[in-house]
């Protein structure tokens, strides 16, 4: 063999084998950030800090938890949007801050389009959480004291932890689906909305549930009256003892929980996002993974195909679209 032809397989060969590494690793060596939108130490912060490690060895590079907190989650949002779309920056969110953020707050410039769901990591469950004193201990009861409420003047009140979050839209949802006016007690977190139910000065809040939760209820603190599950359905092993608001006699088909997912923006290359829901998938079947988030009150749902996260997210836009509407949800 010629040295000329000897320099030339030589060439060949490393092209072929930098397009090899190409297709097996379309991520750089950059670090991968998980865009946590809220600040550390809450519940989000806490999921980000399960799949970190386990990410990153599914990945092969180097996971960083960045918390950006602000704006129904936007800043932190607008943030990943700004980034290159090549991987290397995941948007840990909800329906929340991708699906009721834009159409609640007018800060908030982009559209619920403007991302793809790579794999739905975690469901919490829901409940109607009640301050200790109210006159009433499960839903028709509840609704009975709403509706007698708002004909005398002086409508329930119910907090949530800001107008247009999760926790406001399905408070006004309730209401408009009982026929009940309620007062609308938004506050800038979780832990003031718990504050102010334990001290009997909110009535009640529609809110994500965790053990921590149900440690205030065994206190004496608040009361359940209700999970928000599909009727005659268990979510949590640890809410068992709680009926489900559907299985009641004045409310039906008021099923909710709250998610958690991966996102990209939505002109990510397709080579890197199929490998990165490839590498969820292995890090949401690690059984450590799955037993911390369950310790914080999750479930894993089954591992979704990339085609199935999007009819998933399309369907959960639509869904909640549809909601806003109808309780004439309108940006601030």
């Amino acid at each position: 063999m010629t040295p000329i032809l000897v320099r030339t397989v030589a060439w060949l060969s490393g092209l072929l084998l930098a397009a090899s590494a190409a297709v097996a690793q379309p991520l750089s060596a950059k670090p991968v950030n998980l865009m946590v939108p809220y600040p550390a130490g809450g519940l989000s912060d806490a999921i980000a800090r399960v799949v970190e490690k386990p990410l990153s060895k599914a990945v092969g590079q180097m996971v960083i938890v960045e918390n950006v907190g602000g704006v129904g989650g936007a800043i932190g949002a607008q943030k990943v949007l700004g980034a290159p779309a090549d991987g290397h920056y995941l948007y840990q969110g909800s329906p929340n801050e991708l699906i009721l953020s834009p159409l609640a707050l007018s800060a908030v410039k982009y559209k619920s389009e403007d991302w793809r769901l790579v794999q739905m990591i975690g469901a919490f469950p829901i409940a109607i959480l009640a301050r200790k004193g109210l006159p009433a201990n499960n839903v028709d009861e509840l609704v009975a004291l709403a509706r007698k409420a708002d004909a005398e003047g002086r409508p329930l009140t119910y907090a949530s932890v800001g107008i247009g979050s999760f926790y406001h839209v399905l408070g006004e949802h309730f209401a408009q689906t009982i026929g009940a006016r309620m007062t609308h007690v938004p506050y800038k977190g979780g832990a003031p909305v718990f504050q102010d139910l334990g001290g009997e000065l909110v009535d009640i809040a529609i809110f994500v549930v965790g053990t921590q939760i149900t440690g205030l209820v065994e206190q004496g603190r608040m009361k359940v009256l209700a999970t928000l599950a599909p009727a005659g359905k268990v979510e949590a092993p640890f809410l068992k003892q709680y009926p489900s608001v559907n299985d009641s006699k004045s409310v039906r088909n008021f099923a909710f929980n709250t998610w958690t997912g991966y996102f990209v923006r939505k002109d990510t290359p397709e080579p890197v996002v199929q490998a990165l829901h490839k590498a969820l998938g292995a890090t949401m079947a690690d059984a450590a993974v799955r037993s911390q988030l369950e310790q914080l009150g999750g479930t894993v749902p089954p591992t979704m195909t990339l085609a199935e996260a999007s009819r998933e997210y399309e369907g959960q836009t639509a869904r909640f679209r549809t909601i806003a509407k109808a309780i004439k949800l309108d940006a601030q």
